[in-house]
């Protein structure tokens, strides 16, 4: 006969509702966790145990440990979760309650007959779907039971408490007095009248701050974005011109910026930001002309409104340079004076903020020092007017020369950490720019180019005072 000496047996019972475990189709591996559910004998005949044994079944666990056959050639799994007599015919399942197999027989020790544990073993899955092929039964694990007490579960390990109530409840209606579904109904029940409390919500907590701040540092993006959208490097001016577009460079420096400072952009044109303001503006070029204004205001503030000034009146290509002319300098690119500037004038208005310079005034004939002075870590700049250089020789106050705009004063005390070795007289109404001793010593030493020009100055300084004596010594 088919299947014959199988130790499996089909019992029909009434129609009903019933728990029901699905039989497993998957591939079973060495080292699969297996749990064996029954009814051990052990424990049902324990002397310490009351009768509640009898309705709820014992779960060991382990794992497949081998593929054998029996002594008439059919196959079988080997596993080392514990069993007991009282086990044989009940389920081997997995972590996902699919049917491994089902529990056939244990291991007995030769010499006295105890079951020796790790070496039990169970009739395969796919066995007992062959011996329901010819049954009415054509599709296992399907039960209104199942699908109740399964979403139970899952409502009570998430914390819902009272969708498990009502998910358990039903599965307890419909096969009442079921140990695990009371017990699990009791403990749902319990949390429904006394909630435990609530752990923070960290994930959450984290995925708020997380938006938050993307939220945040999105913003500051669009913003610095929409700010700069127009804004251009003093680089990116360079590749403009190295690729022929000709970009039309517009000083909109304010009045005062403009007047105090004596350098501009090479080849810019001047456009005061209050005419512009006004709708005068007098740019001689095409609406496409690619036009850059920049200026020395805090944020390109005053080219960022005459640049929208220009869009306004039809100028399609208006960008605005970034960091205005003190990024133009920084950068070590080339300006222009607006008027005569001696070289090392040149490079150190090219390395002052003037907006940070402190400025003294005086008028014609003040005394700005004596010979002797302290020089209080001071030198200067003669932004306008002139001074007048007087010395004392042979007793008699000899006027030595005049410095003009852009010419370095008071240096040489600081060089020599002497006092003041001439006068100085202000020519005309003049306007110093200070210079600290600090401030000096850095450019010296970070601006090459300035240092070039101060050791020019020293050399024509120490030339004219050797012709000077050359001079005094054939007068005598």
């Amino acid at each position: 006969m088919k299947d014959s000496g199988r130790d499996l047996a089909l019992l029909k019972v009434a129609d009903g509702v019933y728990p029901a475990l699905s039989g497993g189709t998957r591939d079973v591996n060495i080292g699969d966790p297996v749990h064996i559910l029954g009814f051990p004998g052990v424990v049902l005949s324990h002397e310490l145990l009351n009768q509640s044994v009898t309705l709820e079944a014992s779960v060991t666990n382990g794992a497949i440990s081998g593929f054998k056959q029996d002594a008439i050639g059919q196959d079988v799994l080997q596993t080392d979760a514990p069993a007991a007599h009282g086990n044989s015919g009940g389920p081997a399942i997995r972590d996902d309650a699919s049917l491994v197999g089902v529990m056939t027989f244990v291991s007995l020790s030769p010499s006295g007959g105890a079951i020796v544990q790790g070496f039990n073993f169970l009739i395969p899955a796919r066995d007992v779907l062959k011996f329901l092929a010819d049954t009415p039964v054509k599709k296992t694990g399907e039960s209104p039971f199942n699908v109740a007490w399964e979403a139970g579960l899952m409502a009570f390990f998430r914390g819902r408490d009272a969708l498990a109530v009502q998910k358990i409840g039903e599965a307890n209606r419909l096969v009442p007095n079921l140990a695990d579904v009371k017990r699990t109904l009791a403990e749902a029940e319990e949390r429904v009248k006394n909630p435990p409390p609530r752990p923070f919500p960290w994930a959450w907590a984290t995925v708020g701050v997380t938006l938050l701040s993307v939220g945040a540092y999105g913003g500051m993006w669009g913003r610095r974005w929409w700010r700069n959208r127009f804004r251009v490097l003093p680089a990116h001016v360079i590749g403009f011109i190295e690729n022929g577009l000709s970009p039309l460079l517009v000083d909109v420096r304010t009045t005062t910026d403009y007047d105090t400072s004596p350098l501009k952009l090479p080849g810019s044109v001047r456009l005061d930001p209050d005419d512009a303001e006004k709708g005068r503006i007098p740019l001689d070029a095409e609406s496409e002309q690619l036009i850059i204004t920049y200026c020395t205001s805090p944020d390109e503030a005053t080219s960022a409104r005459v640049a929208q000034l220009l869009r306004q009146r039809k100028f399609s290509n208006v960008r605005i340079l970034k960091g205005g002319l003190g990024g133009w300098t920084n950068a070590r690119l080339p300006v222009e004076a607006k008027s005569h500037l001696p070289s090392i004038g040149l490079e150190i208005y090219k390395n002052l903020t003037l907006g940070d310079v402190e400025r003294r005034r005086y008028k014609a004939g003040d005394t700005i020092f004596r010979e002797g002075d302290d020089a209080h870590a001071e030198a200067y700049v003669v932004h306008t007017g002139s001074v007048d250089i007087r010395k004392q020789l042979d007793g008699t106050e000899r006027h030595l020369s005049t410095l003009g705009e852009g010419e370095l004063l008071g240096e040489m005390a600081l060089f020599r950490k002497a006092p003041r070795s001439a006068s100085a007289l202000a020519g005309t109404d003049v306007e110093l720019l200070v210079i600290k001793n600090e401030r000096l010593e850095w450019l010296i030493r970070n601006r090459p180019q300035l240092t070039i020009e101060i050791l020019k100055r020293l050399s024509e300084w120490v030339v004219s005072t050797d012709r000077d004596r050359g001079d005094r010594s054939s007068r005598n």
